[in-house]
């Protein structure tokens, strides 16, 4: 009963969130008999030691709560066991076990608000059916990389519901693999500022990968609140930055800015640029090319070396 008591007080301190405190208590009987059998005279002993067990004719075990009984064990050496001796050892029960809850309440009287990180634990998560390929990544790959970099593992229902459910013995651990596995099913969000990987760089911009294997394009005129004049002036591949989302169009594509990102996570107000719909992006789209050269060409021509006057 011992171990009732001590386990209930290690669940609580771990911060399993169990419902009420929980104590056990045996008690014990020692008996005369006539020649019959016939119970003459008896005693109910409380809190039985090792030999009074031995040696005597029960160990009536019983675990509750101050609301009732959760569980109880009856071990007899005699025939039967008379009903009024019964009611007697439980209300002798009872009457321990209460005074054991209170010393036990007085130590810890609910279960601590957080899990102990140390603690085994499981978490159920709900994504879109859809997403689970995503998850899952081309022959497991990315569900494979999930449970190598966090130590957890993972679970997706059969039944094509999305339900996950995340095993692990530490709260780190735990931690990790959900923030991946929310990674790995999101979409990015307008207004959203996300922290991403360059992934390519052209002439016009950068890709910016914000979520795993989702990316946005930086226009060269939203990595700097001042004029750049090429994309490796800012960045370089492989290099970390602060993007935000602030336009999606129809058709997927997704338009990020390291300029507000940077200005609103310094705390700095800055103007967003006008944006163009999707049907000016797909006029000017064919021009595009030519609209960079001829501006290059201007940028050349105002960029000229002038005549200086050399004389030291």
């Amino acid at each position: 009963m011992a171990s009732v008591c001590g386990g209930c007080i290690a669940l609580m301190d771990a911060g399993v969130p169990i419902t009420d405190v929980v104590g056990g208590i045996s008690v014990g009987l020692v008996t005369e008999t006539d020649d019959s059998d016939k119970i003459t005279n008896h005693v109910v002993l409380t809190d039985i030691l090792g030999s009074e067990d031995h040696f005597g004719d029960m160990d009536f075990k019983i675990c509750g709560t101050e609301k009732g009984i959760t569980g109880f064990q009856l071990d007899l050496k005699i025939k039967g066991l008379p009903f009024e001796i019964a009611k007697e050892a439980v209300s002798l029960n009872r009457k321990a076990l209460l005074d054991i809850l209170k010393i036990m309440s007085e130590e810890l009287a609910e279960p601590r608000p957080d899990l102990n990180e140390h603690a085994p634990r499981i978490h159920q998560l709900q994504i879109d059916p859809e997403k689970i390929g995503a998850l899952i990544g081309p022959g497991g790959r990315n569900i494979r990389r999930i449970t190598e970099v966090s130590g957890a593992g993972i679970d997706i229902n059969e039944d094509n519901s999305g339900k996950i459910l995340v095993y692990s013995n530490n709260k780190l651990s735990m931690e990790r693999a959900i923030e991946e596995i929310e990674l790995s099913t999101a979409e990015i969000e307008v207004d959203k500022i996300y922290r991403g990987t360059v992934r390519g760089i052209k002439e016009f911009g950068v890709f910016v990968e914000c979520l795993p294997g989702k990316e946005g394009l930086v226009h060269i005129s939203e990595l700097a609140d001042f004029r750049v004049e090429k994309p490796e002036d800012i960045c370089k591949m492989g290099d970390e930055m602060w993007v935000k989302c602030i336009e999606t169009d129809d058709k997927g594509r997704i338009r990020l800015s390291r300029r507000i990102a940077m200005a609103e996570r310094e705390g700095r107000t800055v103007e967003e640029r006008p944006r163009r719909s999707s049907d000016q992006r797909s006029s000017q789209g064919g021009s595009r090319q030519g609209s960079r050269e001829r501006r290059h060409g201007r940028e050349n021509r105002d960029h000229r070396p002038r005549d200086r006057d050399t004389t030291v």
